[in-house]
């Protein structure tokens, strides 16, 4: 199924609302791409574009209001949204406020408190100086933080989002396996990236906005890189780190891949990034911190001692590529059911380059789950 049903997004709004009543707040204040996909579905790569802004109001009662430039009218009808104002946009003199504030007040009391996203991993998706503007015109209420709120939201998902996480995982899998088409030793990097994006889209991606990855004699020297035209070359290491998305759902993981033959110390290597994968899925557990998994990953890359260059081990995964928690020392996130995270152990090898490892697994009622395809116990060789 394509989309949810109108029930998943109206048990979102009931956990909202809930937790507003309970935070004393008012109303929600959402300008970003997946907050308001998450309150109402709306779904587009239009988002790509800076030009217009997008508003969503989220209040303490009732369903959702959308304030959104006229252009996106038609696909919002299309969600389990009936309230819809619209504005021409681009308008540099009012570009949505007047309608944006005459909507505040209609909803909300004049001495209304609203939550807007402000902690780590938010931002506000409009001009700075259209948001003074705004309060301006919203006299009597106070704009604050969402004490949490859509973090909280956020961290635990649905069967039916986790259902299209793992559908986007199988698709990266997928491709993985086909990546002996289109990689040996000579073909130049920028192509097995130009054709790797084409395979996954073949195994049904809707589209692959994130790929990144690198080669060496024994790793990369980081794991965000585009594309060398270099070719690769014999006894290489070559690795891939997609962000598939299917249906507004990412995946996120990466595979290695020897050129040619497989040497002594990447396979040493690699044993151990499989052995700290296997710690750190043991210890997602409930109860546990993400602290805790970085701790148990670290034991075994590090014997403890911290450090690497990536600055996490892992961290959340969903509508976003990455989301929260991080896996470091200091996030003390209590790991609940409902999770999905990524564990992304590296180690530094004997010619200071890297070699990282990623899967993407799920915290269950029966512990936790792999979904993304297992990882070869020796690295493939192409």
């Amino acid at each position: 199924m394509r989309g949810f049903a109108d029930e998943e997004f109206a048990a979102r709004l009931d956990r909202a609302q809930a937790m507003m009543a309970a935070s004393g707040l008012d109303a929600l204040f959402l300008t970003t791409e997946p907050e308001i996909r998450y309150f109402t579905g709306y779904l587009t790569r239009f988002w790509e574009s800076p030009t217009r802004p997008w508003y969503l109001i989220v209040p303490q009662s009732g369903k959702p209001v959308a304030v959104f430039p006229s252009i996106g009218a038609a696909l919002m009808e299309k969600t389990w949204i009936d309230d819809i104002r619209t504005w021409s946009s681009p308008d540099p003199d009012d570009d949505g406020l007047s309608l944006l504030a005459d909507a505040i007040a209609e909803l909300l009391g004049s001495d209304s408190v609203i939550g807007v996203p402000s902690g780590h991993e938010t931002h506000l998706r409009m001009p700075q100086a259209d948001f003074m503007r705004l309060q301006s015109l919203c006299p009597g209420m106070r704009f604050c933080g969402d004490d949490g709120i859509i973090r909280r939201l956020r961290l635990i998902k649905s069967d039916a989002e986790i259902a299209k996480i793992r559908t986007a995982c199988m698709i990266a899998g997928r491709a993985f396996d086909r990546v002996g088409e289109i990689a040996a030793e000579g073909t130049p990097l920028s192509d097995v990236f130009r054709k790797f994006q084409m395979l996954c889209l073949e195994e049904g991606a809707d589209w692959v906005p994130y790929l990144a990855g690198g080669k060496g004699a024994m790793g990369y020297d980081d794991v965000i890189s585009p594309a060398s035209d270099e070719p690769l070359h014999h006894g290489e290491v070559m690795m891939l780190d997609t962000g598939i998305v299917h249906d507004g759902y990412f995946c996120d993981y990466d595979r290695n891949y020897a050129v040619g033959a497989i040497k002594p110390e990447v396979a040493s290597a690699w044993q151990k990034l499989l052995d700290a994968t296997a710690a750190g899925m043991e210890a997602v557990r409930p109860g546990n911190t993400a602290a805790d998994i970085y701790r148990a990953m670290d034991r075994v890359l590090t014997g403890g001692k911290g450090g690497g260059s990536a600055g996490r081990l892992g961290h959340g995964l969903g509508m976003q590529l990455t989301e929260w928690p991080s896996f470091i020392a200091a996030d003390e996130t209590e790991i609940t059911e409902g999770m999905v995270l990524t564990l992304e152990p590296g180690i530094t090898m004997p010619d200071g380059s890297i070699l990282v490892h990623e899967d993407d697994i799920v915290l269950t009622a029966d512990g936790a789950i792999q979904l993304s395809a297992k990882a070869p116990q020796q690295l493939w060789v192409i």
